[in-house]
């Protein structure tokens, strides 16, 4: 019986992944900054089929705090086989209109947020031996989308620090993998639905789960259709991205 600690577990992608796990059977710890939320998410949970059920607070934002909240959250499971570090923010910004602070948030929250969570997972797996780092970026890691720049190159950069995670833990027998969601319907962003093969967190999180339990290094969702478009990206001209 595998347990599974997720990060932004009480809504969108977090949640639905949360529920796929329930499905087969885990252990799951779900972290979020929203209690409420969260006690909904674990009652849901064990109805769907969780071997256990433990929830808690962590706002990632408060990126000082993140190791110690989590190596105590850890300990209290006991044991931890996978970590998904999924919580993240999204927002449309102007490049050249005095909205820095609200780019700084994203960077905050989906880079050092992000990258706490994750070296507090390294720490407590290359102790133990094993795990399986799980991150969660986008699709926009690779494409520049306009209005979009800052959450484009907060997933540049999480790739990246995901890529450079995987050659130094292997040493450890720390598996890493970077889902790059396309668009899914959640509410991090509105009227997602229109943009193109846009699909239910449902969905994304079933195919989430099957390349994490694979073991993939780098999974795309959907796989269909983005995988066949992954190596045109860059040659794709920039009018396409800014009528879409």
């Amino acid at each position: 019986m595998k347990t599974i600690v997720i990060t932004g577990a009480s809504s969108g992608i977090g949640r639905a992944l949360a529920l796929e796990f329930a499905k087969r059977g885990y252990r799951l710890g779900l972290l979020g900054r929203r209690t409420d939320a969260l006690a909904s998410l674990q009652q849901e949970a064990v109805a769907c089929g969780a071997a256990a059920v433990m929830t808690g607070q962590l706002d990632v934002d408060a990126a000082s705090s993140v190791a110690h909240q989590l190596q105590s959250f850890f300990q209290t499971l006991g044991s931890v086989d996978i970590f998904v570090a999924n919580a993240g923010i999204n927002a449309f910004t102007h490049v050249g209109k005095d909205e820095l602070p609200a780019e700084m948030r994203i960077i905050q929250t989906n880079v050092i947020g992000a990258i706490a969570s994750i070296d507090a997972a390294a720490a407590h797996f290359a102790q133990q031996k094993s795990g399986h780092i799980v991150g969660v970026s986008s699709l926009a890691s690779m494409i520049a989308v306009p209005k979009q720049a800052a959450y484009c190159a907060s997933k540049a950069a999480i790739s990246m620090y995901l890529r450079s995670a995987r050659i130094e833990l292997a040493r450890h027998n720390i598996c890493v993998t970077d889902i790059q969601p396309g668009f899914v319907v959640t509410d991090i962003m509105p009227d997602i639905g229109k943009y193109p093969f846009a699909i239910p967190a449902t969905k994304a999180a079933f195919e989430m789960a099957e390349a994490i339990e694979k073991g993939r290094e780098e999974a795309i969702v959907p796989a269909f259709p983005w995988r066949l478009f992954k190596p045109f990206f860059r040659h794709i001209p920039n009018f396409f991205w800014k009528r879409l």
